[in-house]
């Protein structure tokens, strides 16, 4: 269970003007400098998981714990591993009524010391005080008075989703999407200020070892109104959905599997094996080969059709199998895996690598691989970019880490500019700060250290702020 003994008391929550930002008064200068050229740049976000019907109706969200507990697993986890039940944290049952999501709420800022040197506390200071203007740290003295001061305000058409939006300078917002969605929702966001698309989701098509996988596909080829029967006609139900997406403004095809292997079979071989998952008799061995031949296809298709391919393998989904039960997937128990990509793309390098309209943006939660393997096929195949920390590696560290040695090997214009990849809406300014304070940060080290001129490093920053998510996702 959580610390029985928690700091007691309201202290003030003080957001530091300079943090994150080098100690060395002189570079910290430099940093600040940089950072306030950026800092109100509008905000682009090409890969998250923002629901678009939230933004289509525009209802007032009806609570903090709507905001800040259900949606965020960043959230979530932590309090989880301090033994609180994820029921009492109304994860998988929206909408909670106000009474059980008052006690989740006090459930966080009881617990909020467990937050301490974590990206969560950064981004959650920030959402508070910049957002709603709380100017107290979360606790059990606290708790009901902030959830009522935030709720006060959400209930202002100040705080609604879309002029959120409109405050926060989000340019553009790519949600993710299953193939089969009809996308009416963002049809209806089609006039807005904001570009919001949607995101080429495939992977529980590509996987027939996957439960449930004959019904996806037969799904699949209702509403591309073919005939899925055959390998050919699956392949063209894939290509028309792609379709779809595009002319409903997508820019992206998102693909996560347990491996990066791309590894094409010939047509008869893919043909035997689709019939055969088909049939419900294909051999685990026979899954994989057939997985990772569509992950090449998917490549081919992207090279046809032009959607930029972001590929983020290595995880190990839902490791908690009594979690998945009760909860459902995208509870918080999602756990990294090791991951190799060199071997594991040469075939699929092989023929697309220098084709002229394919983007492949590589992620990755395993660390060890950013200098060793991603930052070295960067910087030789034009097809390729660097994504950069994600998920369990979007804190100071890891970013740090990522920002001395990638760009050492690739450069600066083989990122993929910064990628917030979050549910919690408010969370995205928040983390997109973040970015741009660490990325001054480690120009300003560069100034500093006579490797670049300051208008070098502000032409860098800028360009990795927002030129660079530009080019990489064809805006």
């Amino acid at each position: 269970m959580a610390n029985p003994n928690p700091p007691a008391g309201a202290a003030p929550l003080t957001v530091h003007p300079d943090r994150l930002f080098p100690s060395d008064a002189g570079v910290r200068a430099l940093a600040r400098r940089l950072y306030e050229a950026v800092r109100d740049a509008p905000i682009v976000s090409p890969h998250g998981h923002v629901d678009p019907r939230m933004l289509a109706e525009d209802s007032p969200f009806p609570h903090a714990t709507a905001l800040f507990v259900q949606p965020d697993h960043y959230v979530t986890r932590v309090l989880h591993a301090a033994g609180i039940d994820l029921a009492e944290l109304g994860v998988g049952h929206a909408p909670l009524p106000d009474e059980q999501a008052r006690r989740a709420w006090r459930l966080l800022c009881a617990n909020w010391h467990l937050f301490r040197g974590t990206p969560v506390r950064y981004w959650l200071e920030s959402e508070l005080s910049d957002v709603f203007g709380v100017d107290e740290q979360p606790s059990a003295a606290t708790a009901d008075a902030l959830y009522d001061q935030i709720g006060d305000q959400l209930a202002q058409p100040s705080h609604r989703p879309r002029a959120l939006l409109d405050r926060f300078r989000i340019e553009f917002l790519a949600t993710t999407d299953d193939p089969a969605d009809s996308l009416e929702h963002h049809a209806a966001l089609a006039g807005l200020g904001t570009r919001v698309v949607p995101t080429f989701r495939p992977d529980r098509y590509l996987e027939p070892a996957k439960p449930g996988w004959a019904d996806a596909v037969a799904r699949l080829g209702a509403v591309a109104d073919t005939d899925v029967g055959s390998y050919k006609g699956y392949l063209a139900a894939l290509e028309l959905r792609r379709q779809h997406f595009l002319d409903h403004r997508a820019v992206s095809a998102d693909h996560s599997h347990a491996d990066a292997i791309a590894e094409p079979l010939d047509v008869a071989e893919a043909e035997r094996l689709y019939t055969d998952a088909l049939a419900g008799a294909l051999q685990p061995n026979g899954a994989t080969a057939f997985r990772r031949h569509m992950l090449f296809e998917m490549a081919r298709m992207s090279c046809d059709d032009g959607l930029v391919m972001t590929l983020h393998p290595g995880i190990h989904r839902n490791h908690h199998p009594g979690t998945l039960a009760a909860f459902g997937p995208d509870s918080g128990h999602d756990i990294p895996t090791t991951i190799e990509f060199t071997r594991a793309l040469q075939p699929l390098l092989d023929r697309f690598g220098t084709h002229p309209n394919l983007h492949l943006v590589l992620f990755t939660v395993d660390a060890t691989v950013y200098s060793r393997e991603i930052a070295p096929l960067a910087g030789f195949y034009p097809a390729v970019y660097a994504g950069v920390p994600w998920w369990f590696l979007d804190n100071p560290s890891a970013i740090r880490s990522f920002q001395e040695s990638v760009t050492e090997i690739a450069g600066f214009s083989r990122l993929s500019g910064f990628i917030d990849d979050t549910r919690a809406f408010c969370s995205i300014p928040a983390r997109h700060d973040m970015a741009r304070r660490l990325d001054a940060a480690h120009l300003a080290r560069l100034v500093a250290a006579h490797r670049l001129d300051e208008d070098e490093g502000l032409d860098t920053l800028t360009a990795l702020v927002v030129d660079q998510p530009r080019k990489v996702f064809k805006l």
